[in-house]
């Protein structure tokens, strides 16, 4: 028979449910505002100031962002970094994830002491950007994922997740005739599933959030990611996204709302990622983070 709750366990669980339930009012507010700012009226953003539903329904900022390329090129820049720039990093990362995770691997400490040196002290700003200039990769999309290739700290998890399989399974692929890359890519792999999916969504967002390496290293407005258009747009208020022409005759660009739309724009897509990957999530890292 199951125990009845005591009066101080019901407490607890209600001031925990009320603390979340504003917090999650306090994370989910300002997005539904600035949704709703994005399909209201410029009149109505000025007279109200704070709105969580229009009362008059307008599309014309997002017929003005999407009147010209500016926003679509943007988007794709952003696709592709994040795509390549996942691949690369959860290549590298299983790369060298996996045999540092081999005992009988040579010099294995002393490159783990090198990875967690990186992660306590690094370059710095300058020698950074002269290093990447030095490469030649200035105005290149290489200078946004070559030097963030391997995160230490995902790399060291992904590490102690290779740990934890079971010895017994390279041992009977070794009987079975299998060599070392077959063990990786035929056997580990594909039992990290979990901790891949995860990686690569940490990975996905950082790129698709991309934006002061992006100002640093890329001068050619054209190359620019969605990010940095979002900056030129919000903060200094210039970029020229849309094309007032291509509108009606009495059009005037809705300043407020089209700011919404473009922040709307850049937020969506990721977060449209994240329920496919949801599921590996406490799988993935935590089974990489128990043992050390």
């Amino acid at each position: 028979m199951p125990l009845k709750p005591s009066w101080g366990s019901r407490a607890f669980d209600s001031v925990n449910i009320a603390l979340l339930v504003a917090f999650a009012l306090l994370t989910v507010i300002p997005f539904i505002y600035v949704i709703a700012g994005s399909f209201a009226t410029q009149k109505e953003l000025l007279q109200r100031g704070f709105i969580l539903f229009p009362t008059e329904f307008s599309l014309d900022a997002y017929k003005y962002i999407f009147s010209t390329q500016t926003l679509v090129r943007s988007l794709l820049v952003t696709i592709y970094i994040t795509v390549t720039g996942t691949l690369i990093n959860i290549f590298f990362t299983c790369l060298m994830a996996y045999p540092l995770a081999r005992k009988d691997m040579d010099f294995r400490k002393p490159i783990l002491m090198l990875v967690v040196f990186t992660m306590l002290f690094s370059g710095g700003m300058i020698p950074t950007f002269l290093v990447v200039k030095q490469l030649g990769m200035i105005n290149s999309y290489w200078s946004l994922l070559i030097p963030s290739a391997i995160s230490a700290f995902n790399l060291i998890i992904m590490r102690n997740f290779f740990q934890q399989l079971p010895d017994g399974l390279e041992e009977s692929a070794k009987i079975d005739g299998c060599n070392d890359l077959g063990i990786f890519f035929r056997i580990v792999l594909p039992l990290s599933m979990p901790a891949i999916a995860t990686f690569s969504l940490f990975y996905a967002v950082g790129h698709w959030n991309t934006y002061f390496n992006a100002v640093l290293y890329i001068n050619d407005n054209t190359k620019w990611p969605i990010q940095v258009l979002l900056r030129q747009i919000v903060i200094l208020a210039s970029g020229g996204i849309g094309d007032s022409t291509a509108m009606d005759a009495e059009f005037a660009p809705p300043e407020q709302s089209v700011k919404m739309a473009v922040i709307v724009i850049s937020t969506l897509p990721i977060l449209l990622v994240y329920p496919f990957l949801q599921k590996h999530f406490a799988k993935g890292v935590l089974l990489g983070s128990v043992k050390g």
